[in-house]
Order: structure tokens, then sequence, then C-alpha cells
């Protein structure tokens, strides 16, 4: 899979506009939106604007990008009161990745047990 399948997800709609979403926080390289179906109180998708398919599909180029998302992952939690949070990037379809668009689930509001899966 290569990055120009990743233009052609659920969340490049969303970012072209096609589809409507809940937008918590956006700027020029990222938009950050209420997961539809949430795992917690607060479930947020953090997407970058860049069609990156997963982890397994970034540069040294995206450094800059990877950690502009963690600095927002942060910032949107810490806006919706959490002082814990989960921050997860499934990479992949055994890790349960669904969508072929690099995304961040911030998660948070009630106790989170370990192990996740």
């Amino acid at each position: 899979m290569d990055d120009a399948m990743a233009s052609e997800t659920i969340f490049s709609q969303i970012l072209r506009g096609e589809l409507p979403c809940d937008e918590v926080y956006s700027d020029e390289l990222c938009l950050a939106f209420r997961d539809i179906e949430p795992q917690a109180p607060v479930h947020i998708l953090l997407i970058p604007r860049k069609p990156i398919v997963n982890l397994t599909h970034i540069d040294v180029e995206d450094k800059e990008l990877l950690g502009h998302l963690l600095i927002i992952a942060s910032k949107v939690a810490r806006s919706e009161g959490l002082e814990s949070w989960r921050t997860v990037v499934n990479n992949g379809v055994d890790a349960g990745q669904t969508v072929f668009h690099l995304h961040i689930h911030i998660i948070g509001g009630r106790p989170l047990s370990w192990p996740p899966g």
C-alpha cells in the first residue's frame, strides 16, 4: 500500500470537506475531530493533512510533522480537560488499523486498563 492509497480514505474525504466531522482543532498541518464510535468519554482522532498510510510509510522528512502531531495531541487532550489520557497509533491490519491514513487516537475521561488489546 502506498501513500497515494491513503488519499482515498474517509479521512481524506473529511479533509476535503466532502464529509462532516465534529472538529475540535485544525491548523495547516493537521485536523482533530471526535470519533464517531467513541471508546471512552473523550475519543478524538488527530490526522495529518499529508496523506501518510501509517508509521511504516514515514520518512525522516516527516519528523517535524510527527512532532507537531504529538504536541497537538497533548494540547487537544488538555483542552478537553484531561489530566490523563492515552494516545494510540494502530499500524497495520493486525494492529487494528481500519483507515489507512495515519491517525492518533486521543482517549480519556475514564480509567483505561492495560494491556489494551
